[in-house]
């Protein structure tokens, strides 16, 4: 435990470190001080007004997990369960906020530092990058140990926290992607299809909209949702190891082994992680992917070898190395194959990029046939680790395997969120007027963040998965717990099958929601540029200037509106299975929504990172360039993926976590309470 704890605590000190050092660097002229103060502006008024909306319903539910003994019904769910699950929504909120504020603090300076070189450039965004991957996984194991100690690792406590940082999570992902699609969408159609203007113009009102999108979507969002992941697969193995430690009468030393290894292995995956996070800082390579490349499988063989020696210590089996081992392994190849379907470097987006000679239509059908295509190795991989996992540990196993893949989370996201910095780096280098070797720099960085963006995605739906899986072993073993042998799961158990069909229709209603969010956002954005360009005199010409803070606010209101339902479904869903179908209907139900989620989930973010990176490659030079037919019709393939892989497949993780947690804190209830 003190081990964990300082490895927590040394995560945010480097976060604190790394903020300080991104401070110093110089901000660039006024120009570029003012365009950074208004995406910064506007990601944080995003953001209160996102939890002003979401601490309510938080609130809420807090009461009603408060109330439930006093209606007589003693199942552990009290007002420590709560007191958690406020504290979880709360260390998300602080670690989203965290990371977004160093996110706006960097993009000016990495426009800057850029005007020098790229490593410098490199430097500036890859460390904001990383306060964004240290702080998530600080600020979460932390957290978990305080709820740990305070309430002496009372399951349905601990439970508590992970279904707060679930809840959040999804709000956070949702509202942010729907907000940046659609303040997205609506710049690209109007400004690069109907005036052929440049991206990132300063003349376009819903430029700047885009960039607070990328801050408060691809940065505070998804550091919630891995945040989650990271939370929920260590207490997924906690509430597994206690359950069977339970049932078989162990050891007292044995019991602190079971719940000891997977804060050991993430402590140490905290270690690692800073390390690779090091070497990428002060061992740059000339190759931005190469040098965060190395990061990564540096901080991966670290935390090998360290969780070798800690299965030794703790006196556990061999087996349970390797399902760390498998874990870790599926988590890279997962990343590694989102990279092969997204990356302009590989025959994939080749091939959709030269579809696009002959249209639009062409381009989407085919950057969707990539998607689907993507998703074979994940699943066999995934498979595989569940396998061993299974083979080596039983159930404890198949969930000490999802802490395996999210140990290293602090390289790995610093990775991804990188990305996001260095777009609107450039975009704020177009905008203030900087010379153009200063945007072809940035233009690299970004280039390869679109592909580290597409590979942290694959990995979070990965791990998501994952989580999801050991939450559900989770909730399984609880029932069984309260129950004894009359609990039991069968294919031929009519109830069973109809929550599988439940739960596999929910991702796609869900992502249908999400996708129409997004469309109203992108009219009401489109409808206000259009409308800018008609009615401000000079506008097209550059003599006046866009009202960007209109459509930051039309993209904010909408993004608050159209979130609201779907997150309400989730929270519902598995709340109403239980109590009037029963716990047998309700596993199906997170069997259904796993099984259809992760494909649904993997399709949907390559199809859009690949019709994305099919337009970069274009734009780059290949076919001819900006300006020709093929571009033009990669620009609506990039417009159609853009909700693909922003909102919806990120979205959907986070349903089949939230939707298992809630099913596991509630666990006990179901039992009493539920239908046949």
């Amino acid at each position: 435990m003190i081990f964990a704890a300082i490895s927590g605590i040394l995560a945010i000190l480097v976060v604190a470190f790394l903020a300080i050092s991104i401070i110093k660097r110089p901000r660039g002229n006024e120009q570029m001080q003012e365009i950074s103060q208004h995406i910064r502006v506007g990601a944080r008024t995003f953001l209160i007004k996102e939890y002003s909306v979401v601490f309510p319903l938080v609130f809420f539910i807090a009461i009603i997990l408060s109330v439930i003994p006093l209606f007589g019904i003693n199942v552990g769910l009290n007002w420590k369960t709560a007191v958690s699950f406020v504290f979880g929504a709360f260390i998300s909120a602080v670690a989203g906020w965290t990371a977004m504020s160093v996110a706006t603090n960097a993009n000016n300076r990495t426009a800057e530092a850029a005007r020098s070189n790229l490593k410098e450039a490199l430097k500036v965004s890859f460390s904001a990058g990383s306060s964004t991957g240290l702080s998530i996984v600080g600020f979460a194991l932390i957290g978990l140990i305080i709820i740990y100690f305070v309430f002496k690792g009372e399951p349905n406590a601990v439970n508590g926290y992970a279904m707060g940082a679930s809840l959040l999570a999804l709000f956070a992902r949702a509202g942010g992607g729907i907000f940046t699609k659609g303040a997205d969408m609506g710049a690209d159609l109007v400004g690069k299809v109907e005036q052929n203007i440049p991206e990132d113009d300063p003349r376009n009102a819903a430029v700047i909209a885009d960039n607070v999108g990328d801050n408060v979507g691809d940065t505070a969002g998804l550091g919630a949702d891995l945040l989650e992941s990271y939370v929920e697969s260590i207490i997924a193995t906690l509430a597994i190891g206690y359950a069977l430690v339970n049932q078989t009468g162990f050891s007292a030393l044995s019991r602190s082994s079971y719940t000891l290894l997977p804060l050991y292995i993430a402590g140490a995956g905290i270690i690692a992680s800073i390390l690779g996070i090091a070497f990428v800082r002060f061992f740059p390579s000339s190759s931005p992917q190469t040098a965060m490349d190395n990061g990564v499988y540096l901080s991966a063989i670290l935390l090998i070898i360290a969780t070798y020696f800690i299965v030794r210590y703790l006196h556990f089996r061999i087996g349970l190395f390797w399902t760390v081992v498998a874990g870790l392994f599926s988590g890279l190849v997962v990343g590694w194959t989102s990279e092969f379907y997204t990356s302009a470097r590989f025959r994939p987006v080749r091939e959709l990029s030269k579809s696009a000679k002959s249209g639009p239509a062409v381009v989407v059908v085919n950057g969707l046939a990539v998607g689907m295509e993507s998703t074979l190795i994940p699943v066999l991989m995934l498979s595989f680790a569940v396998l061993v996992g299974y083979f080596a540990g039983g159930i404890y196993g198949v969930a000490l395997a999802s802490v395996g893949m999210l140990s290293i989370l602090g390289i790995t996201l610093s990775v991804d969120s990188y990305g996001p910095i260095a777009d609107n780096a450039g975009g704020i280098a177009q905008m203030s007027g900087l010379p153009p070797n200063v945007r072809e720099i940035t233009d690299k960085l970004d280039a390869v963040g679109n592909t580290t963006a597409a590979i942290g995605k694959g990995f979070a739906i990965g791990s998501a998965a994952f989580a999801a899986l050991g939450l559900f072993a989770a909730y399984v073993t609880t029932i069984k717990r309260f129950s004894g042998a009359q609990f039991s799961l069968s294919l031929t158990d009519p109830k069973l099958l109809a929550g599988i069909l439940i739960g596999g229709m929910i991702p796609f209603y869900i992502a249908s929601l999400l996708a129409r969010g997004v469309g109203r956002v992108a009219n009401k954005i489109i409808d206000e540029v259009r409308r800018q360009f008609k009615e401000i005199p000079g506008l097209l010409e550059g003599k006046s200037k866009a009202d960007s803070k209109t459509c930051v606010s039309i993209a904010t209101s909408g993004a608050l509106k159209s979130m609201i339902l779907p997150g309400i479904i989730v929270i519902i869903a598995p709340v109403v299975v239980g109590l009037f179908l029963g716990p047998v209907t309700l596993a199906g139900m997170l069997m259904g929504a796993l099984t259809t989620g992760l494909v649904l989930g993997i399709f949907t973010a390559n199809s859009g990172a690949a019709m994305d990176n099919a337009k970069k490659h274009i734009e780059e030079g290949f076919l001819g360039g900006k300006g020709t037919d093929a571009h033009k019709a990669s620009i609506v393939g990039d417009t159609v993926g853009d909700p693909l892989k922003d909102t919806i497949g990120p979205s959907i993780n986070i349903l089949i976590k939230l939707m298992a947690v809630i099913s596991l804190v509630l666990a006990p209830l179901f039992k009493v309470r539920g239908g046949f």
